[in-house]
């Protein structure tokens, strides 16, 4: 390992548990529905999965889905990464949490949930969801969450159906009492290749993203943050310096941006319920399997890992870009709608100078 590859320590990675879940959303990232894959980890490998992961460091572990709750050993899995050392996490759609969930949850070590929530009324949300009474299980779940004292956080996607109601989604957050709210800017992977037609315009996305600033400015509450939109991290410096301000965000404790955009393969990871590791959770392609080559080795070693960390390889604006380094562009974007996760970010509406110049100059 060189001294530049020990700057990239996983500090962030998402374990998908199983593939089957009790919903069936539009945008879901493995297609997960209640006939979907369960994976072939067994407990024993589960265990050992996380030693490997802890040869390299210690991240925060994000036990997620499918659904997680639907995979029965799920607790013993969370008791043992507490019991390494590891921050145990879990992702789930909230509809299947109840008093003696949340119980197991607090007996293992779980330190955050994250919920689902993509619309503040039922129709949005169940739409969204495909899946009636989804809204009023996912509200429950946080008012369950919120009664037996356990942190939650709520991620919200959106595409063209549910964009007009970001704000509402955001008060919702607040009024049920998240700890923080992550705007999340779908990524068209899984069962979101079939919705490519409602993905949020590049136009509207700079002007969501504008509003998230001035959100963010007057919000002392509640921990927000834009997901998967890293040129969030360009808009936030222009619009300070055009403003004459100092905007400084606040520090979410508990992530690992780190003020910067995309960090797939830099700082996170996911690794799926067969085994094979991506840079992300929305990656298309994987860069080996775990249960075949060890942790260390992908994460250090991969091609593609390597090449993600080597911003001198990016290509189009993004290469020309003066906020590549804070800003990334999202490279499994790039991955699914160019087909090559070294190109730039379709969904960014800005053009850098420098890439201007060289265009005129031929």
């Amino acid at each position: 390992m060189s001294e530049t590859q020990g700057d990239f320590i996983p500090k962030w990675i998402a374990w998908e548990a199983t593939q089957r879940c009790n919903l069936k959303c539009v945008h879901c990232r493995c297609s997960s529905d209640m006939e979907s894959a369960v994976g072939d980890f067994t407990t024993e490998e589960a265990y050992k999965l996380i030693d490997d992961i802890c040869e390299v460091s210690t991240p925060v572990m994000v036990l997620s889905g499918g659904e997680p709750l639907m995979r029965e050993d799920i607790f013993d899995i969370a008791q043992y990464g507490t019991d390494k050392g590891l921050r145990m996490c879990m992702a789930t759609n909230g509809t299947l949490i109840t008093d003696e969930v949340c119980a197991k949850m607090k007996e293992t070590g779980i330190k955050m949930v994250s919920l689902s929530l993509d619309g503040s009324t039922a129709e949005i949300h169940d739409d969204f969801r495909q899946s009636e009474g989804a809204f009023a299980g996912t509200i429950n779940g946080a008012e369950t969450l919120k009664r037996n004292g356990i942190k939650f956080l709520i991620n919200s996607s959106f595409t063209k159906r549910n964009q007009q109601d970001i704000g509402n989604c955001q008060r919702l957050a607040k009024q049920l009492g998240a700890t923080a709210w992550y705007m999340f800017m779908i990524v068209p992977t899984g069962r979101g290749e079939e919705i490519m037609n409602e993905l949020v315009s590049k136009e509207d996305y700079e002007e969501i993203l504008k509003w998230h600033y001035e959100m963010e400015k007057n919000e002392d509450e509640l921990l927000v943050r834009p997901t998967c939109a890293p040129h969030y991290y360009r808009i936030v410096p222009q619009m300070a310096k055009a403003e004459g301000s100092k905007f400084k965000r606040r520090s979410l404790t508990f992530s690992t941006g780190g003020g910067k955009g995309c960090i797939a393969g830099q700082t996170i990871c996911l690794i799926d319920c067969f085994g094979n590791l991506k840079p992300c959770s929305y990656f298309l392609s994987d860069v080996g399997n775990v249960k075949q080559t060890p942790f260390k080795d992908l994460w250090f070693n991969s091609d593609t890992m390597l090449k993600l960390r080597d911003f001198s390889k990016y290509e189009g604006r993004c290469g020309s870009c003066e906020f590549l380094k804070v800003c990334g562009g999202c490279r499994a974007r790039a991955d699914a709608v160019h087909g090559d996760f070294m190109a730039e970010e379709p969904f960014c509406s800005y053009v850098p100078p420098r890439y201007l110049k060289q265009q005129q100059e031929g």
